[in-house]
């Protein structure tokens, strides 16, 4: 495993998360509760960027797409795919795909930058 640099430590507010890329990999990385945290970027059941909209509460990331909510501590899986607007459409659109944990990966901060071990 290797240390990458994914992105300045100034760039992320607290409370806020943003996409970055590291070779081929798409990342959402945060500074959420006081640590900086880095997961695989994309929803697990539809590819969507987890920055992008996606909710951070209770120490959960919630896929604004289709609602699929994962644990940030470990990546678990809490809730597939409910789309609370038309519950039978979600469960229907959640059958579809695999249901899968996100990816958490290692973080450390090294001088200016939050790193991501890959």
């Amino acid at each position: 495993m290797v240390w990458k640099n994914a992105i300045k430590t100034k760039k992320l507010r607290p409370g806020k998360t943003k996409m970055v890329t590291i070779g081929v990999k798409v990342l959402m990385v945060g500074h959420i509760d006081g640590s900086f945290i880095a997961t695989e970027g994309l929803c697990r059941h539809m590819r969507w960027p987890l920055a992008v909209g996606g909710k951070v509460k209770d120490g959960c990331i919630r896929c604004p797409l289709h609602q699929t909510t994962h644990d940030l501590s470990d990546g678990t899986l809490v809730e597939w795919a409910p789309f609370p607007l038309l519950p039978a459409y979600g469960k229907l659109v959640g059958k579809m795909s695999k249901q899968k944990d996100l990816h958490i990966y290692n973080t450390r901060i090294e001088g200016d930058y939050l790193q991501v071990e890959m």
